[in-house]
């Protein structure tokens, strides 16, 4: 039997994006609460979130948006990253309030624990793709996207990963090319 890579690709890239969700569901979580939420992104999915992603550049004029959305679509797979927010009952402070009860008055305020959770578990994820030589980048503007598109109910802080197995990783030395009819860049 003759295998040729260019016809596995797609589901060898799927099987690592699975290994960076179980990654990311593994890391260590402050207190040892599991408020993580892991989501794949495949296929029409992309091209779709990568249209909202257009959308939301065009309505916030962050720019940078509309070149990730150009981005993702050179992406086997996007493994998403999000947190549930649950203070923890430390009364730690980082958040800004003295204690967990005084946050609960501010539910869009992150309780800092949670956040960090959501940064180990991109860094385990991410490690698994580079321990397999899959091209990743995470990106703030995906996760905002798909927060925005409510594609993980009830959670915050989420990021993106987009995987890729070609020749050139295309997730860096990345150029902005705006839309025929957006503005030029100042």
């Amino acid at each position: 039997m003759l295998i040729n890579e260019r016809d596995t690709r797609h589901e060898r890239l799927l099987q690592v994006a699975n290994e960076m969700m179980t990654a990311a569901r593994t890391a260590p979580k402050g207190k040892g609460i599991d408020i993580i939420e892991v989501l794949m992104v495949t296929g029409e999915s992309i091209n779709k979130l990568s249209k909202a992603m257009i959308e939301y550049s065009q309505k916030t004029g962050m720019k940078f948006i509309t070149r990730d959305a150009n981005n993702i679509l050179q992406a086997e797979a996007v493994v998403l990253i999000g947190t549930k927010q649950k203070t923890q009952g430390l009364n730690c402070g980082y958040c800004g309030f003295d204690t967990c009860a005084e946050k609960l008055n501010y539910p869009n305020v992150p309780c800092d624990i949670n956040t960090v959770d959501v940064g180990i578990a991109i860094g385990s994820a991410c490690s698994v793709a580079a321990d397999h030589r899959v091209d990743s980048r995470v990106m703030f503007s995906v996760g905002r996207v798909a927060q925005e598109q409510n594609l993980m109910p009830g959670c915050s802080s989420i990021f993106g990963i987009p995987i890729s197995g070609s020749t050139k990783s295309p997730f860096f030395d990345r150029v902005f090319t705006p839309p025929a009819s957006a503005e030029p860049l100042e």
